[in-house]
């Protein structure tokens, strides 16, 4: 079958949104908080049949349910797509990993990520973040997606994996090619598996013969719950992980934080005169712009907040929709930079909860406070446009701003 035999046909507008969603429709990516709104007040939980049937929960509570239940979900599969390709075992473990497998995998992944390794860290955070500014300031303007925030977390990742932060665009077309193309492409999917195989074999095969201090290093001397080595497919699905979980959805955080304080001056000028305030503020955009929505396989028929679910259905696990109820979050929908209690679940719930997240919020933090120390006035160019990604994550893509008191 050839490349063009597997794309799926373009899909169909939605007409109604409680029973017939679409998460890849363009006003839901352009702005879904209002779509949200009218699913919850509808019901906890609505269904389509697209994606060969998917449920939704759209309440805090309902994607709390599901999210703790690993006997009736499964997390074999984490995106919905239009076809379910065969499942690979250590695709990217442990976000793809259940029960039993899930927390040996999952424990393995913790070093790396405390905050004291993060802290190490931190230097070269914000060094990456002077690198980008240094080339753009100078021009008064930035489309601040493309030049900024999707090369923060890139070239991070990239130098906690001792791999060139040069090749960081190849990185970002696998994403790309993952998480929204191969949604309606399946070959999509498997070219950047394959091809992403192909480059991290060589650093593994270099990596045994002269290790070094970095995270393919740590995986090839780690051992697994029995105490043998991994082998290749478990470093390989745990490299996939680290690029695919630590890039789009940094890039995206960050991204929408920017554009919140581009249109939301009172704001920007508060966390100048407050900067003490700027981890609070971090957790609000985290929750009021969470970039992530997981899925889930539903292996057994069982109950949500008193909505029957059934098998062979996928589910689109919407911890920004979570984030966005009013029942869990006074004032939802106003982003309240100094919001006392916060509870949010921009990092997931339950046994997937992000193991990066310790990273994710220090890229963002040292983002917006290195660009605010630098390019204290800016706003969005309104001349551009402001363009969001489709599907799994969802961040600016495009995102044109200009400054004036640059520094």
């Amino acid at each position: 079958m050839s490349d063009t035999d597997r794309v799926m046909p373009e899909h169909p507008p939605v007409t109604d949104w409680i029973h017939d969603f679409d998460h890849t429709d363009q006003r839901w990516t352009d702005n879904p908080y209002p779509i949200w709104d009218e699913m919850r007040k509808a019901s906890p939980v609505v269904h389509t049949n697209r994606f060969q049937g998917c449920y939704l929960p759209t309440t805090y509570e309902a994607v709390r349910q599901i999210s703790h239940d690993t006997e009736h979900f499964s997390s074999r599969r984490v995106i919905v797509r239009d076809e379910r390709p065969e499942v690979v075992r250590n695709a990217a473990p442990p976000i793809t990993s259940d029960p039993p497998e899930h927390k040996p995998a999952k424990q393995l992944m913790l070093p790396p990520f405390t905050p004291d390794a993060m802290k190490k860290l931190e230097p070269r955070v914000r060094a990456i973040c002077n690198e980008l500014i240094d080339e753009f300031i100078a021009d008064g303007k930035v489309d601040a997606a493309d030049r900024y925030t999707k090369h923060i977390p890139v070239r991070t990742i990239a130098h906690m994996l001792g791999i060139p932060e040069s090749d960081s665009d190849v990185f970002i077309k696998w994403i790309h090619m993952i998480l929204e193309l191969s949604i309606k492409d399946e070959s999509k999917l498997m070219q950047a598996v394959q091809e992403m195989t192909a480059y991290f074999t060589g650093f593994i095969e270099e990596r045994r013969r002269k290790p070094t201090d970095d995270l393919i290093s740590y995986l090839i001397k780690a051992k697994d719950k029995d105490g043998q080595p991994l082998d290749d497919s478990q470093v390989l699905g745990s490299l996939r992980l680290l690029l695919i979980a630590g890039i789009d959805t940094t890039w995206s955080g960050i991204g929408a934080s920017l554009w919140h304080l581009a249109k939301t001056p009172a704001d920007r000028d508060r966390l100048i005169r407050e900067p003490e305030l700027m981890p609070t503020a971090i957790e609000e955009f985290l929750r009021a712009y969470s970039p992530v929505t997981m899925a889930r396989e539903e292996m057994k028929e069982t109950v949500i907040e008193g909505c029957p679910v059934k098998p062979n259905n996928m589910v689109l696990l919407s911890f920004p929709a979570a984030n966005r109820d009013p029942a869990m979050f006074p004032d939802a929908d106003k982003v309240i930079i100094d919001r006392k209690e916060n509870r949010h679940a921009a990092f997931g719930l339950g046994i997937h909860r992000c193991v990066g997240s310790n990273l994710a919020r220090l890229e963002m933090i040292v983002a917006i406070e290195e660009w605010l120390k630098r390019i204290p006035d800016f706003r969005l160019d309104p001349a551009g446009r402001v363009a969001w990604s489709q599907g799994t994550v969802r961040g600016p893509r495009k995102m044109p701003i200009l400054f004036g008191k640059a520094k």
